[in-house]
């Protein structure tokens, strides 16, 4: 048999297959039909594929989604690439071997001798692979793909994306068209302001203990920031009410899921009470969900209060800091306005960082990558946890943080300090208070998992170390 037959032999069962498994994502039917000509003896160890652009143009899809396909099984180990000769079928009994002994949590080298657990750092569980093939899928795009402007239109496939993506989390009836994308989960905290406030002085108001990003979008909205007392169970109803009324505040940023930095959730009941508030005064509310990563426990604001509830979340924590990516769910009255904020502002993301967020958030492996980093924190937590025993700490073993109570004898500036002096960076609770306010006796503890388990652990053991024999001259 010549060699034109035996391609057209392949390039028949390729698209036999294909055709087999065409209702999924077309990159996956791909990869179903090259297993199957694997599996069926149609392709040997050693054959030589299709060139990308070959197979793109005899399947009529996109040289992206071939190369994509081509690179998945070729991390699978069924494929070998050889620069400047094509791709080939792999010998399993070799690949399996090697690939047997690769980690499936990969750490980063450390820069210096300091642990860093100022902020929380995810662990690599795949998704710097994941990024790294879609960057790759990203440049077989066409020309013009990478040449235009961004528009609404363009952006349509991210935004369903984005949705899909926050199912979990119960955001009340919502269409695409209510998603705005933005640079990260900060971004779309000041275009909610911009959107919402209005006047010469605004009021905003934030728990008593909030993420600072709250104050500092407020400060560049030339707006004013107000206090809640707060509880075990989050922002207190009837203060919020008083508060309303006393400063007429326009808008209420808080975190009822995950609440930075204490990681309290705000149950359901404290939620609707707090709405009944906000829908009797007309305050605008704006949930930052950015930390959370398990399903939601609770209706969201915006599920509770269809005309002033607003939704914000980012791709940051749940993959990889580097995303700047966010996306904020307007009510649905408020969309157009919403638009206009982020089309105003800065035109719309970049389009080819918009298209690499829809393809990393409908890859089934994702959803996978995000369960083993949420697994990885919690043993994380459980750790730090084991050894803090006797300390008053609030945690969740799906977030990536732990609040720590000082003893009495400990000032939170004093042990800041040492704790730097022993190597370790962390949070102080002065920033988590406006200027003026009250400053509690405690610190936040990020994990910080691009360090092994046994790295962290010496660091909370260091701490644990300072909180139990605070040295002369720090303790009052």
């Amino acid at each position: 048999m010549n060699v034109l037959v035996e391609e057209n032999i392949v390039l028949d069962t390729i698209q036999t297959g294909f055709a087999a498994h065409a209702d999924g994502p077309k990159y996956r039917a791909v990869c179903h039909a090259l297993r199957d000509a694997v599996e069926q003896g149609a392709l040997q160890v050693g054959d030589r594929l299709p060139p990308v652009r070959e197979l793109a143009w005899q399947l009529r899809i996109t040289p992206g989604t071939v190369a994509r396909a081509y690179t998945i099984l070729t991390d699978e180990g069924l494929l070998r690439a050889e620069v400047g000769r094509g791709t080939f079928v792999a010998d399993r009994s070799t690949v399996e071997t090697e690939y047997a002994n690769v980690p499936l949590v990969k750490y980063l080298p450390q820069a210096s001798d300091i642990t860093n657990l100022y902020y929380s750092r995810p662990p690599d569980v795949g998704q710097v692979a994941l990024l790294q093939d879609a960057m790759r899928c990203l440049g077989q795009l066409p020309a013009q793909a990478l040449l235009e402007y961004p528009s609404s239109e363009r952006f349509g496939p991210t935004r369903a994306a984005a949705l899909r993506w926050m199912a979990d989390a119960v955001l009340g009836p919502a269409t695409e068209t209510d998603v705005v994308l933005s640079h990260g989960g900060q971004s779309g905290v000041m275009m909610v302001m911009q959107t919402v406030l209005r006047g010469p002085a605004p009021v905003v108001l934030v728990e008593e203990l909030s993420y600072p990003g709250f104050r500092r979008a407020a400060e560049l909205a030339r707006a004013k920031v107000v206090t809640v007392p707060m509880d075990a169970q989050g922002l207190i109803p009837e203060a919020l009410d008083e508060l309303v009324q006393k400063h007429d505040a326009q808008l209420l940023c808080t975190s009822a899921e995950v609440h930075n930095p204490t990681s309290i959730f705000t149950p359901q009941s404290r939620r609707e009470a707090i709405a009944n508030v906000a829908a009797k005064r007309g305050l605008a509310v704006m949930e930052d969900d950015c930390y959370r990563l398990a399903p939601s426990r609770a209706p969201t604001y915006r599920a509770l209060l269809p005309d002033l509830g607003w939704y914000v979340s980012s791709i940051s924590k749940t993959l990889a800091p580097s995303l700047r990516v966010g996306f904020v769910v307007a009510p649905q009255s408020q969309a157009a306005a919403l638009r206009r904020t982020a089309e105003h502002g800065f035109f719309g993301l970049a389009v080819p960082l918009a298209m690499l967020t829809a393809d990393l958030l409908t890859r089934p492996e994702t959803v996978q990558t995000v369960e083993r980093l949420r697994e990885e924190t919690a043993r994380y937590v459980r750790c730090a946890v084991n050894l803090l025993g006797g300390f008053d700490v609030s945690y969740s073993e799906d977030v990536p943080f732990l609040w720590l109570k000082l003893p009495e004898r400990w000032r939170v500036g004093a042990f800041v300090q040492a704790a730097e002096a022993a190597g370790i960076t962390l949070r102080g609770a002065e920033h988590f208070v406006p200027r003026d306010g009250i400053v509690p006796q405690a610190v936040r503890i990020s994990v910080n998992a691009h360090i092994p388990l046994e790295d962290f652990e010496r660091a909370i053991l260091r701490i644990r170390h300072l909180l139990d024999t605070p040295p002369e001259g720090l303790a009052v």
